[in-house]
């Protein structure tokens, strides 16, 4: 069976949430008693046969917890995700990336995603349907902004991570340098068949530290199910 190697972003500034922890960036914000990389990571090594961790350069040094290979990010998301394809062993055909920003995302959401490009899609991603009504505005200040029309939300999904990719296509998506927030768009804009699998609303993903209670409601409900 293909082998299976997980890239778990944790080199972003985190902008939005606010004030730095420790120096470092949001991921290593505590919630539940441990910080969210040490909960991605340990979700991607019960899914993946290998774990590379990407986060800044001035945290390359530093130990962590259950990973294989730690990797210093790039100016951008992809090129991050570069980054991490540069540690991969030969032997991998499966690549998951996952943001450690989505601390609740299971193991069971890794093996879901990977079984979907094991059973022939090029990629998978975890998807839930848009509840919300949607609008466009077009031109958005601190104030707000006119609204220009609603938008049918019907057919629209948000998408989660981890996601899944044979990893030849994911390598060729990148070949060029293309920037994107989600892999899987460089995979449908080369034609690639992109799978959507039903996603897991405790994969919700921190930006702001009001996530954070959400996130840490979501994971307490997981831990006391687990328990039953």
């Amino acid at each position: 069976m293909a082998r299976a190697w997980a890239i778990v972003l944790a080199a972003g500034a985190g902008t939005r949430f606010g004030a730095e922890i420790d120096g470092a960036t949001k991921v290593s914000a505590p919630i539940g008693g441990r910080s969210m990389i040490s909960w991605s990571v340990e979700a991607a090594q019960a899914g993946c046969d290998g774990v590379t961790l990407v986060v800044p350069a001035v945290m390359v040094d530093q130990p962590f917890d259950g990973v294989d290979a730690v990797a210093a990010g790039g100016d951008s998301r992809s090129a991050s995700v570069r980054a991490g394809l540069e540690t991969i062993p030969d032997g991998v055909d499966v690549v998951v990336c996952h943001d450690a920003a989505r601390p609740g995302a299971s193991s069971g959401l890794f093996a879901s995603v990977i079984s979907a490009v094991r059973a022939g899609a090029d990629a998978a991603v975890p998807a839930l349907g848009v509840s919300d009504t949607l609008k466009r505005v077009t031109a958005w200040s601190d104030a707000g902004g006119v609204v220009s029309g609603t938008v049918d939300r019907a057919g629209l999904y948000a998408v989660q991570t981890p996601q899944a990719f044979r990893r030849e296509v994911l390598a060729a998506a990148h070949a060029d340098r293309a920037e994107a927030t989600d892999d899987a768009a460089l995979v449908e804009a080369a034609g690639g068949t992109v799978m959507a699998i039903p996603g897991e609303a405790a994969a919700h993903k921190v930006t702001t530290a009001a996530d954070l209670v959400i996130v840490e409601a979501l994971l307490r409900a997981r831990v006391a199910n687990d328990g039953l």
